[in-house]
């Protein structure tokens, strides 16, 4: 089995300062440190997947296609820094508009990745910067949930997560 870090996009991996949602690749800034803390994860064996919300597109603010682009973006940021996201789960629903199983606080999009990608929770962990990242983690059964502050450095807890 696979061991993994579940990273939360807006605010953990990207700055969102200033922007509702950020669906163009022009808004999407990497916040300081992620480059850093995702090489440290990614040394010490551990996937990488993103687990994003994007209640925008159900309320049709942005489509999946605007989604994409930034996705595709940022992974080509992560391979120019010789990092490899395994994977990218994002939530296209809004509770507001129509219920899922895998808008967080819900924890579908982490259950479907542990499946498809042979992760262990028990030996996996999710950074995040609010209340319902951390239930979807709980709930998924993660070995531990991190809440950072928004658009902060993740490295302090990329180190505690090595350390464990």
């Amino acid at each position: 089995m696979n061991k993994a870090v579940f990273i939360d996009r807006d605010g953990v991996i990207n700055n969102d300062e200033g922007h509702y949602y950020i669906y163009k690749p022009e808004d999407f800034k990497l916040n300081n440190g992620i480059i850093e803390g995702l090489s440290l994860l990614q040394k010490n064996g551990f996937k990488l997947i993103i687990v994003t919300n994007q209640g925008g597109v159900a309320k049709g603010e942005y489509t999946e296609m605007d989604v994409q682009k930034v996705h595709q973006h940022f992974l080509n940021l992560m391979a120019e820094a010789g990092i490899e996201i395994a994977a990218i789960y994002y939530c296209p629903h809004h509770n507001k508009i129509a219920d899922c199983e895998c808008r967080k606080p819900k924890p579908g999009m982490i259950l479907k990745a542990l499946d498809e990608h042979q992760i262990s929770a028990e030996s996996s962990y999710l950074i995040g910067d609010s209340p319902r990242d951390i239930e979807a983690g709980e709930k998924a059964g993660l070995k531990q949930c991190f809440k950072i502050e928004a658009n902060n450095s993740i490295v302090p807890v990329c180190k505690l997560i090595i350390e464990k």
